[in-house]
């Protein structure tokens, strides 16, 4: 729940104009922006969250709407006028096999291990593949699970959820979504017969998990 703005001495602006330094501070920022951070630049009283709900209402059916990603908000162009913006996107590099199929593990089973990513495959995963994912920043370290050796689990992070129109895991794309983005071909998935992993040769869990 939205905690109510504290009372001040001085009369807050008018929600119109607050809506419009919202509106100013979205536009402004590269990345997305939670309430508290909008809390903390607005003047004393403002309630970014009523803002931030008559904002996204006054933007429903335009070009440019307002989105929630993950426990922030940015501007994201409509998605169905994404075509529009092809030839000023750079061209991504489709992902390998293997890390598509570690990535949809991490995203459907977080917080996961490497261990049960590898028990979820059915082959090793090498240190490359989460690594790549790492460096991307789709993926992040967890909290470690309290049992033998506390092993570090991963997690999915906003810039995954950013990147698919996601508000939350919860709203993962399936199979359809994930080929129409170039990230998955008409191979079986994971579960099915495999052939040898296309990953480097395996190292130990132990560099993955160093303190």
């Amino acid at each position: 729940m939205n905690e109510r703005p504290e009372k001040s001495l001085f009369e807050a602006p008018k929600m119109a104009e607050q809506e419009r330094m919202v509106e100013a501070i979205l536009f402004a920022s590269a990345d997305p922006v939670t309430v508290a951070e909008l809390q903390a630049r607005l003047p004393h009283g403002c309630d970014p969250a009523e803002a931030l709900t008559h904002l996204r209402r006054r933007y429903e059916g335009r070009g440019v709407q307002l989105a929630r990603v993950g426990d922030a908000w940015a501007f994201r162009t409509a998605a169905d006028l994404g075509f529009l913006m092809r030839k000023e996107t750079v061209e991504q590099k489709k992902l390998s096999r293997a890390a598509i199929e570690t990535l949809a593990i991490v995203a459907y089973h977080q917080p996961v291990t490497r261990a049960e990513i590898e028990e979820i495959r059915g082959v090793a995963v090498s240190r490359g593949t989460i690594d790549q994912l790492l460096e991307l920043e789709w993926i992040r370290f967890g909290r470690r699970r309290m049992t033998p050796g506390r092993p570090v689990t991963f997690v999915v992070t906003e810039s995954f959820l950013d990147h698919f129109g996601l508000e939350s895991a919860r709203d993962l794309p399936g199979i359809k979504e994930l080929r129409a983005a170039g990230l998955l071909d008409n191979r079986p998935l994971p579960g099915s017969t495999k052939t040898p992993d296309e990953d480097e040769p395996v190292t130990g869990q132990s560099e993955l998990f160093e303190d």
